[in-house]
């Protein structure tokens, strides 16, 4: 096939640059990729064997742009392989992950380029950079060595080994997981409907006409699933859902994760030790704003006494209904949404069935793009492209007539897409070679409907994901290896999370979530008992999350475990772990840790992040206006359009005068009285 007739390699005609998706089949993929590989290798030996001096044009900025064609070409499949996969997508998932290893380890490992690399990070006081080229070469001679470019001999070859390796199991562990996901569901009859609003009957059985079964089911999609458990008074059946939903990845056979987690874990400690590093842990977090896992568990310590005690204190509350109930035993993991919700509907007079008419995905949608335009002047056109599924859909972003991003949205679950919601982007920003503009793709999971509803959790999703596209669209450097979100992994959460707090914004509920039946917005009553719940069941949720981040460092944080199921069961006995609760992601479907190395020793980041975003927002609060613009624009000069331009805690004292405390973490989930 020739460059010309492969839509992935020739030149892009469409609107904005976007993949020619109408054009593109599974086919082209492996030439392309296969071309790609070849253009970047020839455009790397270019550097390593130029005869002249190395200079930063020559070597660091000849590096920015040596994958361009392979950037584009990965940045559409990947992108498939985890929004719509089929066997086709997974077969050149497993076929690539060994390949493209060999090609960043090629990399790394010529000598003669990191030598070029060398000379010039030593003499880098003399060469007139700026500040933002000094920290793209400060990164790229870091990555080097971090990588092995300084090994030599077998522990070089030793790690070129280790590194491919780690790349097929994280892809088989995903596979597994998806394929998991994708085969369970449990038949419900119409009596055991009983009790399950209609919104939750509406997904179970367009869940069911997707699977091909006779009546409705419950999948193991977080946006089904979850609302079973909070609404079912089947105590069977939440039992079955539970254990099913938990099991992910551990029910035997080809699909089991347990001993693709134990040779992970055992190959990244060697990794590390072959770098020079004690453990895996004093490795990845060199790089983070925590620095060291004595810094990340002191932070998780400081949430996990409080959380506890608070889920312990609800904990009674909910085994004393269950025992109004007549049902005798302890309280267990599937009891404790059920009750869970019902104590929240006495107590707050919140009914999950009565709150979601008034969040509706496409206005929710609009809440997202309704604050981006107060804040920083963003606009949204809805654009009629050709995307990769018809429930993906595009507009095109721009700030006083200036095209800013193209932003694609995919909302829906299907079978053949990964559980969670991301954000990724397709093209990243830069100006380096001509100024380009990104292509950001948002990524969720929540049932259809008609119309489709969401729940408050959904809703603070759609916004969490906005923010990380936010962190993209708006990204202003010139070197694409520090645009967007290319930061610290416990920074990367900042803008996400950040941009929840708009969610909450009376305000911004009173225009946007109304009725989806009558249009009427959302009573003031609702909407005072709505924000006055917002910690509710915190303990619950905080307890969860510590624990799954506890486990993910202990992982890490010293020799590897032999039996990594055992050490799971043991981080939450030493804690003393409520039985009631489970961890938010068992090893066998821990994805943030297992299906790559992104947040491995870094599931933290998520709380290290709220410490700042809680503290961020509170800038807003102390400002008496949630869309002060002066403040948008300081938040956008320093933190959303700077990317990786300086260090994470450099960047957010730019916007707040200092780091924040644990306090406003605490405060804002409701923990503090609990402290």
């Amino acid at each position: 096939m020739t460059d010309a007739a492969n839509p992935l390699l020739a030149d892009w005609t469409t609107p904005f640059g976007l993949p020619p998706f109408a054009a593109i089949e599974d086919a082209h993929f492996a030439p392309a990729l296969d071309a790609a590989l070849e253009e970047g290798r020839a455009a790397i030996a270019a550097i390593a064997d130029n005869p002249e001096p190395p200079t930063f044009a020559n070597t660091i900025e000849a590096l920015e742009l040596a994958d361009r064609t392979l950037d584009r070409v990965a940045g559409v499949f990947f992108n498939l392989a985890g929004s719509d996969s089929n066997p086709a997508r997974e077969a050149l998932q497993r076929d690539y992950a060994p390949k493209f290893s060999a090609y960043a380890s090629e990399i790394v490992n010529n000598e003669a380029l990191f030598a070029r690399i060398a000379t010039l990070w030593e003499a880098r006081d003399s060469l007139g950079l700026t500040p933002e080229q000094m920290r793209v070469l400060h990164l790229t001679h870091r990555s080097f060595v971090r990588s092995g470019a300084a090994l030599q001999g077998e522990a070089r070859d030793r790690l070129t080994e280790v590194k491919s390796r780690l790349a097929v199991l994280g892809t088989s562990f995903t596979q597994n997981l998806l394929a998991d996901e994708r085969e369970w569901f449990m038949e419900l009859s119409e009596g055991d409907l009983e009790g399950l609003p209609d919104f939750v009957i509406d997904t179970a059985r367009a869940a069911g006409e997707e699977k091909g079964a006779k009546g409705p089911v419950v999948t193991l999609s977080r946006s089904l699933i979850v609302p079973f458990l909070q609404f079912s008074p089947r105590r069977d059946l939440r039992e079955t859902a539970w254990r099913a939903w938990t099991a992910r990845g551990a029910n035997g056979g080809a699909t089991d994760n347990r001993q693709i987690a134990a040779e992970v874990l055992k190959l990244r400690d060697e990794r590390a030790k072959l770098l020079g590093y004690a453990d895996f842990a004093a490795y990845k977090l060199e790089t983070e704003m925590a620095g060291g896992a004595d810094r990340v568990r002191d932070l998780l310590m400081a949430v996990w006494e409080p959380a506890k005690a608070s889920a312990e204190a609800d904990a009674r509350v909910l085994e004393e209904m269950m025992r109004e109930d007549g049902v005798n035993g302890p309280l267990e993991p599937w009891d404790w949404r059920y009750y869970a919700e019902r104590r929240r509907k006495a107590e707050h007079d919140l009914d999950e069935a009565e709150l979601k008419p008034f969040f509706q995905l496409e206005a929710m949608i609009d809440a997202a793009f309704d604050c981006a335009t107060r804040l920083f002047g963003l606009e949204f056109r809805p654009l009629e492209v050709d995307l990769y599924h018809p429930d993906a859909r595009a507009w095109e972003v721009t700030r006083e007539g200036r095209h800013m991003a193209v932003f694609i949205g995919d909302y829906f679950a299907r079978g053949s897409k990964r559980s969670g919601a991301w954000c990724s982007a397709m093209r990243s920003q830069k100006k380096l070679g001509g100024e380009t503009r990104p292509i950001v793709v948002n990524v969720c999971n929540f049932a259809k409907g008609n119309p489709a509803l969401l729940s408050y959790d959904d809703a603070r999703t759609l916004f969490h994901e906005f923010g990380h596209a936010l962190h993209q669209m708006l990204s202003d450097v010139t070197y694409g290896s520090i645009s967007g979100t290319s930061v610290a992994r416990d920074f990367v959460e900042l803008p996400s999370q950040l941009y929840e707090h708009w969610l909450e914004v009376p305000e911004v509920l009173k225009t946007h979530a109304r009725h989806a039946r009558t249009g009427e917005a959302i009573p003031q009553p609702l909407l005072d008992r709505l924000l006055a719940a917002q910690t509710y069941d915190m303990g619950f949720q905080t307890v969860e999350y510590v624990a799954s981040a506890l486990v993910d460092l202990d992982f890490h944080d010293g020799a590897a475990p032999d039996d990594p199921m055992a050490a799971q069961e043991a981080t939450p006995a030493r804690l003393g772990m409520p039985r009631a609760i489970g961890m938010r992601h068992a090893t066998p479907h821990f994805a943030h840790v297992f299906a790559g190395d992104g947040y491995s020793s870094g599931y933290y980041s998520y709380m290290w992040s709220e410490v700042m975003d809680a503290d961020a927002f509170a800038a807003f609060e102390e400002a008496g206006d949630p869309f002060d613009r002066d403040l948008a624009a300081k938040l956008e000069r320093h933190i959303l359009s700077a990317g990786g331009s300086e260090e994470a805690d450099a960047l957010y004292t730019a916007f707040r005068g200092r780091m924040p405390g644990v306090e406003a973490l605490l405060k804002g989930r409701g923990l503090d009285r609990a402290a």
